[in-house]
C-alpha cells in the first residue's frame, strides 16, 4: 500500500503543477476528464458496488444544476451552497426511485426501464417549464467572481474539478472500508445470500442510490456554471447518462480508479474525433468509436482496464514486499 500511496502523492502533484506547462485548451480537455471521473465514480457507488444499474443518471444531474442555477438567478445564493441544496433534492428524488425499485423487488433489466422511464418524466418536465427556460433552455449570467463560481479562463475549473475528483476518490475509500461498503458489495456479488446472513438488503440499496444521486448532483452544479447554458436535451438526455456510465464501464466497475483511467481514455478521444469528424462533415462519428471501444474493452477487458493494470503489477507488488 505504500507504493500505491506513494504513486498517488507524486500523480496527484504532477496534476497540480500540470497548468504551469500546458495550453489553457489543454487544461479544458482536463477539466472534462475530471468531470466525467467524478460523475462516473458518482455512478460507480451505486452500481460498480451495491449492484443496480441505473440509467437515469442524467436526471440527478439535471436535479443539481437546475436548482443551484435558479437559486443563484432568482435569490442571489451562491453555487457553493445551492450545490448542496441541490445534492438533498437529487438524493429524495433518488430515494423515491429507490423505494418504488427496491421495496417491490425490482432487479435487472426492471429496473433499469425504471430508471430510464424517470429521467425521461425528469427531462421532458423541464422542457415544458417556462421558469426553467421552456424549449429555449436556461442561460446563466456569466459574472466573474469566486462566489458566483464563474471564472476566467479553465484554471480555475481546472483546481475545482480535480477537487471533485479527489472528493469522490476519499468517498469510495471510506466505502470501501467501512461496513456499508462491505454490504454494498456482498449485495451485488449474491444479493440472496447476503439476505439469508442478515444484511438489510433495501436499506443498503437505499443507502447507495442516496450517496450516488447526492453526488452525480453536485456535479451538476459544476457543469451548470462550467458551460453557462442548460437545456433538457444537453443535460438530463439518455445520451448523457451513456457517456456517465461508459468510463467506469471502460475504467474498471467497482474499483476506485476505474472510472479515472477510463476518463482519461475516453475523454480526450471524444473531444478529438467529436472536433475533427465535425470539421470533416462526419458528424456522430465519434460515437460509432465509442461503441467500438465498449466492444473492445469488453472482449478484451472484461473487467475493466484497472484489473487488467492491476495483474500485470500484482507479481511487482509482491516483490517489493518481500524485499
Amino acid at each position: 500500500m505504500k507504493i500505491i500511496y506513494s504513486f498517488l502523492s507524486i500523480l496527484l502533484l504532477i496534476l497540480l503543477l500540470l497548468p504551469n506547462f500546458v495550453s489553457d485548451y489543454i487544461l479544458g480537455i482536463f477539466v472534462l476528464i475530471f468531470f466525467y471521473a467524478y460523475m462516473g465514480q458518482s455512478w460507480n457507488v451505486l452500481t460498480g458496488y451495491a449492484g443496480p444499474i441505473s440509467l437515469g443518471h442524467s436526471l440527478y444531474l439535471g436535479i443539481g444544476a437546475y436548482i443551484s442555477t435558479k437559486l443563484a438567478m432568482d435569490l442571489g445564493l451562491t453555487p457553493w451552497i445551492g450545490m448542496w441544496i441541490g445534492g438533498l433534492g437529487a438524493a429524495l428524488v433518488g430515494l423515491a426511485i429507490g423505494f418504488l425499485g427496491f421495496r417491490f423487488g425490482l432487479k435487472g433489466v426492471y429496473f433499469v426501464l425504471l430508471t430510464i422511464a424517470f429521467g425521461e418524466i425528469g427531462r421532458l418536465t423541464v422542457l415544458h417549464l417556462k421558469p426553467l427556460g421552456h424549449m429555449m433552455g436556461l442561460f446563466v449570467d456569466f459574472k466573474p467572481g469566486l462566489a458566483n463560481f464563474h471564472f476566467r479562463g479553465n484554471l480555475p475549473y481546472y483546481y475545482i474539478a480535480l477537487g471533485f475528483v479527489v472528493f469522490s476518490l476519499i468517498v469510495v475509500r471510506a466505502l470501501e472500508v467501512s461496513k456499508w461498503g462491505r454490504y454494498f458489495v456482498a449485495l451485488r456479488e449474491d444479493e440472496d445470500a447476503a439476505e439469508s446472513l442478515g444484511v438489510n438488503v433495501f436499506k443498503y440499496k437505499m443507502i447507495a442510490i442516496g450517496i450516488s444521486s447526492f453526488m452525480t448532483a453536485l456535479g451538476g452544479t459544476f457543469y451548470a456554471n462550467y458551460i453557462f447554458y442548460l437545456h433538457p436535451t444537453s443535460v438530463m438526455s439518455m445520451w448523457v447518462s451513456i457517456e456517465i456510465i461508459m468510463r467506469p464501464i471502460i475504467g474498471g466497475l467497482g474499483t476506485p480508479f476505474g472510472p479515472l483511467i477510463g476518463s482519461l481514455l475516453l475523454t480526450p478521444l471524444s473531444e478529438i474525433a467529436r472536433s475533427y469528424f465535425t470539421k470533416a462533415g462526419l458528424e456522430g462519428i465519434h460515437i460509432v468509436i465509442y461503441g467500438l471501444l465498449l466492444i473492445a474493452a469488453v472482449l478484451f477487458f472484461p473487467g475493466g482496464i484497472f484489473a487488467f493494470i492491476k495483474k500485470i503489477l500484482k507479481p511487482i507488488l509482491r516483490e517489493s514486499k518481500q524485499m
